[in-house]
């Protein structure tokens, strides 16, 4: 990586203030564009759209690059980003990184022209993004469940990432863990974790006092919902759409939280360092 690259992020929330404040620490130069409400370090230079594609050569687009399809997620602007051709073709020539960019080609046919990279993608930036997803979850489950967690019923429905770290930090507070899978040798390894392992297809079975779902598709519809035998807190952390049937939930009165975004949300700081150095990788590789 050249050491006098210069940085631009436009729009995002705490995460990219985070890391934007991390890069210029680092040394590098850095102008921001979609932050009117924010007050950064005096190394970080507020500007201008076409100020920022300017001076920087690598552009910094948030996670998700956009909620709506339209504009750019920009929760600190005042006015709203359209990721038109316009946009587009102001960044042909930089290098653009972005998280969750599948959206992004939908707004504009010029993205296919652009030197993008999805930061969101990289193993290394998912695995270490499931702490603070893991740890965001278990404090919702602190402040919503009226009992203790340690003892407690958890079902963690699937063993991916997230799983993987939720269920071993559900286990050191002292829960019964219990977490789904589809593959036999991912049981194998959950029980030698010390966890009842259950197929994913059993999800709707068994007592829990709380649900943490991993799984994004629809495992929890309205037929699983309805075998429940316990009226357990589900918390879903899965992305849109979720793996729960909200509607379904609703009428059978169970309390469904759909927790998105948790690192940007429990821990920007961190977020915003994931991000940065995932960053970095992409550009020594």
């Amino acid at each position: 990586m050249k050491e006098n690259c210069s940085f631009g992020v436009l729009g995002g929330d705490g995460r990219q203030i985070a890391m934007a404040e991390s890069i210029a620490a680092d040394g590098f130069s850095v102008y921001a564009f979609g932050f009117e409400d924010v007050e950064f370090h005096e190394m970080i230079r507020k500007s201008e759209l076409e100020e920022v594609i300017r001076h920087c050569e690598s552009i910094i687009l948030p996670l998700p690059v956009t909620s709506d399809g339209i504009h750019l997620k920009a929760d600190y602007s005042k006015k709203q980003i359209v990721l038109d051709d316009n946009f587009a073709e102001l960044l042909r020539d930089k290098q653009v990184f972005g998280g969750k960019m599948g959206r992004l080609f939908q707004t504009s046919r010029q993205w296919d022209r652009i030197n993008t990279h999805d930061y969101s993608l990289r193993e290394e930036f998912a695995v270490r993004n499931a702490v603070p997803t893991a740890e965001g979850a278990i404090e919702i489950a602190m402040r919503e469940y009226p009992g203790t967690l340690n003892g407690s019923r958890c079902l963690v429905a699937g063993y991916g990432r997230i799983g993987k770290v939720l269920s071993r930090m559900l286990y050191g507070i002292g829960a019964r863990v219990t977490v789904s899978a589809r593959k036999q040798a991912d049981l194998a390894w959950i029980r030698s974790c010390g966890y009842s392992g259950i197929l994913t297809e059993q999800v709707g079975t068994g007592n829990y006092d709380m649900i943490f779902n991993t799984i994004p598709y629809p495992v929890f519809d309205r037929s699983v919902l309805t075998k429940m035998q316990c009226d357990p807190l589900i918390i879903d952390l899965a992305s849109l759409p979720g793996g729960v049937d909200l509607q379904a939930a609703e009428e059978l009165d169970l309390h469904v939280i759909h927790a998105l975004a948790l690192p940007g949300k429990v821990a920007p700081k961190a977020a915003g360092e994931i991000i940065k150095e995932t960053i970095y990788h992409i550009l020594k590789e």
